[in-house]
């Protein structure tokens, strides 16, 4: 008998059975029915604790002061749950009476994992909100720290993963979570994901491990890898981290990396962690310094970086973990503070070693290594990005001071040659690697696409140029005339660059107008320019595009008045700092100084914040080198470069845009308007040759994917994926076979249920096909597809966009309002009317539809359309395409109004094409269906439905006046502030409908158009 198909209680049968047979968990039963289910079994614990030895009183108290910790209502669960990984971590101090000393219960038997008590149950009722039932949850010592949702192997373990975090709202069963380390989620066919305490379900991480055991479920393998006892204390132990709200836990890399180092640390021997850029550097040092702090009461920390950013996390996490920290203000204070006995972690930026006013570096050194400085206890010392600092300078100077010291070189970027012999000389040999293509391959980070822009620049009218340096020149001498040709070849550049930057500028903006991501406001780009005057150039022309007020330049510069007083010339004109002064003082002029901050550093931080958290009105940030590299750089989807960059600098600028962000972004995209390509291909080779080849010879093996191939590769790829698919279909493959197919009988709802997974399957094969598609659609010949692929091809996506139509209808499912779903169908209608090359015209910042309304449909024809005068269909077709690309943009937010509109517009189109009307009906008829759309509003809607959120729930509420004011009257009274996005804020909104609606479906379908709407 076949087990395909099989329930997700055979999954969950076989997991009870690992768990009691293989990992030696004690099961305790099936929960579901049993009262008084807690995250703290107080019977279990107490036993664990007089077994141990602790007397009755002092269990009591511990008890006590855990169960407080864990249910303290005026904190987060954030703050229960660090206040109860404290006490589970360092002990709960008790004290029996008056006057006896403190002594300290220890709730977890660290040093002897297999002394604890380990124990599992199934099926554990929680109550305290809405009841909910997890499938596994495991307990140690009576304190409940993993909780396991399974899945069938047809179900998302998305599913899994949103269960576990709705159980974490208020409403539900926050309460139990305090005491959760780690919530896991599976199934058989993808295996396991886990995360901690509120980890967004895109954060949620796999492990890796022993790749080559295939034996049986990836979902069995890594439960047992992770929950093995002695592992789980570990990972317990050593790898927790509550960081500024957040608590984290560690990917596998960054377990392998600390691992490593920990054995080499015991050996007292250095060396370097090379883990590529965006996989999390920065925590493998505070665990690690944290471990050896721990592990060695002689052990001195010293962390050495050029991040003033990563100074305040390091300090932050050691805070918050109970251990001092000093910051030291120089090199020379650092050494003080090594001379004695603590404090025993220190922090100190790097340059702050450095002595300008050394002439004899060598001797320097050399007097250094004579007079070592006087130190406390064994010293380590971290080293953030090993790579850089003056060519290892400041290495010599700080291994001179500290001959003794062990020190571990950290870097996102593999050494180069140049680099290489004296790293090693300071570090020693590479302690463990990440490479880039393990990261994207582990979807740590993404994929590069890399893209050079050619902009040709010509010297316009040299006759013209000679003839005008020859008038301007008459009274000069030879060497003066030279002179000022050294300075017009600069002017030439400047003045060439001017229509080169416009050029630079208005390609830009075209991108967010049809690329994925950029065009649906969910991405955003940094553009790199060559220089603090060309940077502030580049704002100056911004502004005067749609980006003005969506656009930030932050460079290295704070303007001061010094900065302009010689620069006056009394031309008129500016000078190259005139234009960077005033481009700062008014840029400046509106923001209000933070307290301990200057005007520019508290206007950086605002564009930095809005960059991140608000892409659609922050939509470019233009830097010089600020925000390339280091802690403080902000993730973005496209990287433009138009400055000459290389090696460690280029490398790590192009990783900016490789961050993880939501499932519609598939890569980072670096356009590079300065050749750079040679040099990119020349520093990665480097890389992969360059490694020091002591520990086997690892490659970095950094892949940036030709565009146009890679382009080409996904849409085959995409093609054959959705062709696959559909091959069971029965022939002829009619929509009745792909009905049948796809939701078997419509009049059975089990049908319905079975094939739910095929559906969802198909749906999204569909976008990824639309996706790669939409990504090439315009350059398929460059690309090598011959004329008679490209019409295949693109009847395919017709027909397969109209299959999943039907399927979605036949199914009677919901519009999927994904992101990449709504960004592709977006980009797919701004393509086509982006494709028109004669879109400029004076009307070029107003829509088609806005200038019919504005102006009539005639003469917005002459305006926009001139050019196409005689060409009846394709003048329609526009028009057509922007009253679609209208609806659709608009139609979240009145899906029924927008839907007749749709349905009108199919209309009129059928129409014309049938020749059912004439060109003059038609354009009456489109112009009028124009104003409706642009109006959002049929004519004859009710006075007392004043906004455009009542008109909305009007529409969707079958025309129901008074329910639309009495859902809009509710929804302004009862909403909390800023509650987009925020689950427990969004569930007061629901819950407020549901009392009105009565309907859970009803609710989630109001509540989308609640949502889209900017009044609530």
């Amino acid at each position: 008998m076949t087990d395909v198909g099989k329930p997700e209680r055979a999954t969950q049968n076989r997991i009870i059975n690992l768990f009691r047979n293989e990992l030696g968990y004690r099961y305790l039963g099936d929960w579901s029915d049993r009262a008084g289910n807690s995250n703290i079994e107080e019977g279990i614990l107490s036993d664990h604790l007089a077994g141990r030895g602790y007397n009755a009183e002092q269990i009591s108290s511990a008890i006590f002061r855990l169960r407080t910790e864990a249910s303290n209502h005026s904190r987060s669960l954030y703050a229960n749950n660090q206040a109860v990984y404290n006490l589970m971590r360092y002990g709960v101090p008790v004290k029996d009476d008056v006057g006896k000393p403190t002594e300290t219960v220890h709730l977890i038997d660290w040093k002897s994992p297999d002394q604890n008590d380990f124990a599992f149950a199934e099926e554990v009722t929680l109550k305290g909100g809405f009841e909910r039932r997890p499938d596994i949850i495991l307990y140690v010592n009576g304190i409940a720290t993993g909780v396991i949702e399974l899945k069938n192997s047809r179900v998302s373990i998305n599913e899994g993963i949103r269960q576990n975090l709705s159980n974490q709202l208020p409403e539900f069963n926050e309460w139990f979570f305090s005491t959760v380390q780690f919530v896991f989620a599976g199934n058989d066919s993808e295996g396991l994901q886990y995360g901690s305490i509120k980890t967004e379900e895109k954060f949620f991480l796999k492990w890796k491990e022993d790749e080559a055991e295939n034996e049986g479920f990836k979902l069995d393998k890594y439960l047992t890898k992770m929950c093995e006892k002695a592992r789980i204390i570990e990972l317990m132990h050593d790898f927790i981290l509550f960081d500024g709200g957040v608590k984290k836990l560690p990917r596998v890399h960054q377990y392998f990396g600390i691992k490593a180092a920990q054995e080499h640390v015991r050996q007292r021997k250095g060396g370097i962690i090379w883990h590529t850029q965006g996989s999390g550097k920065s925590i493998v040092m505070v665990l690690l310094a944290k471990w050896i702090l721990e592990n060695n009461p002689n052990a001195r920390v010293a962390i050495i970086t050029d991040r003033d950013e990563l100074d305040k996390q390091i300090e932050r996490v050691f805070t918050e973990a109970g251990e001092p920290i000093k910051r030291t203000s120089s090199g020379r204070d650092l050494m003080t503070q090594l001379g004695q006995a603590t404090p025993r972690l220190l922090c100190s930026l790097v340059h702050k070693f450095g002595r300008r006013d050394v002439d004899d570096f060598d001797g320097f050194l050399k007097n250094l290594e004579t007079q070592p400085s006087q130190t406390v206890g064994e010293i380590f010392v971290f080293v953030d990005e090993c790579h850089r600092t003056q060519s290892g300078k400041l290495h010599r100077v700080m291994k001179a001071m500290m001959p003794n010291a062990i020190f571990i070189g950290f870097t996102g970027t593999p050494l180069l040659k140049k680099d290489r012999a004296t790293s090693a000389e300071i570090f020693g040999n590479y302690i463990h690697t990440y490479k880039f293509s393990e990261a994207v391959e582990d979807e740590v980070v993404l994929d590069l696409i890399y893209e050079a822009r050619d902009i040709d620049q010509r010297l316009g009218s040299e006759d013209k140029i000679d003839q005008w340096f020859e008038a301007k020149t008459k009274a000069l001498n030879d060497w003066q005339k030279d002179e000022l040709k050294k300075k017009w070849g600069t002017m030439q550049n400047v003045l060439s660059s001017r229509s080169r930057m416009n050029r630079v500028v208005t390609d830009i903006v075209f991108d967010f107008s049809v690329k994925p991501r950029l065009s649906s406001e969910r991405g955003n780009a940094v553009l790199v320019a060559s220089s603090i005057f060309e940077a502030s150039k580049y704002f100056g022309l911004f502004q005067k595009t749609p980006f003005k007020g969506k656009c930030a330049v932050v460079t290295s510069y704070d303007p001061q008045a010094r900065d302009i007083t010689l620069e006056e010339t009394g031309a008129n004109n500016e000078t190259d700092k005139q234009l960077i002064y005033n481009t700062y003082v008014d840029l400046l002029k509106n923001v209000e100084a933070k307290a301990g901050m200057s005007k520019t550093e508290t206007y950086e931080e605002w564009a930095k914040k809005l960059f991140t958290k608000e892409p659609a009105n922050m939509k470019l940030l233009i830097v010089v080198d600020k925000l390339l590299t280091g802690f403080d750089a902000p993730p973005c989807t496209y990287l433009y470069i138009d400055k000459s960059m290389q090696d460690h600098g280029l490398f790590q600028a192009i990783c900016r845009t490789n961050r993880l962000d939501g499932a519609d972004k598939d890569f980072g995209y670096i356009v590079d308007y300065k050749d750079l390509f040679k040099k990119v291909e020349n520093a990665i080779s480097v890389y992969s040759s360059e490694l020091d080849d002591s520990d086997g010879g690892v490659a970095p093996d950094v892949l940036l994917q030709d565009r146009l191939k890679k382009g080409r590769e996904r849409l085959d790829d995409a093609v054959e994926a959705i062709e696959l698919l559909c091959e069971p279909v029965d022939l002829p493959k009619g929509e009745l076979d792909f009905i049948h197919y796809f939701c078997g009988n419509t009049d059975f709802p089990t049908d319905l249920k079975d094939r739910e997974p095929l559906r969802a399957s198909l749906y999204k094969a569909t976008a990824g096909l639309l996706r790669s598609f939409a990504n090439i659609s315009d350059e398929m010949d460059a690309a090598g597809y011959l004329n008679s692929d490209i019409v295949r091809i693109k009847i395919l996506v017709d027909r397969y966009v109209n299959i999943r139509e039907i399927i979605r209808k036949a199914s009677g499912e919901q519009l999927d309002l994904k992101a990449y779903e709504a960004d592709m169908r977006h980009l797919i209608d701004t393509y086509i009317e982006a494709d028109e090359p004669r879109k400029i015209s004076p009307f070029d910042k107003i829509s088609l539809i806005d200038l019919i309304v504005k102006t009539g449909i005639a003469d917005a024809i002459a305006s926009q359309l001139g050019g196409l005068k005689g060409n009846n269909s394709a003048i329609a077709e526009i028009i057509e395409n922007n009253v679609r690309s209208k609806i659709i943009r608009e139609h979240l937010n009145d899906p029924a109004f927008f839907d007749r509109m749709s349905s009108l517009l199919d209309e009129i189109i059928a129409a014309r094409k049938a020749k059912a009307i004439a060109y003059e009906e038609y354009l009456k008829d489109i112009g009028e269906i124009a104003k409706k759309v642009s109006a959002g509003q049929a004519e004859d809607t009710p006075k007392s439905l004043d906004t455009a959120g009542k008109r909305a729930l009007f529409n969707n509420l079958g025309g129901d006046e008074a329910l639309a004011i009495r859902i809009a009257e509710t929804v302004l009274e009862i909403r909390p502030d800023e509650w987009r996005g925020i689950p427990a804020r969004e569930m007061v909104i629901k819950q407020g409908l549901f009392r009105i609606l009565q309907d859970e479906d009803e609710v989630e379908r109001i509540f989308q158009i609640i949502r889209a709407q900017g009044e609530y």
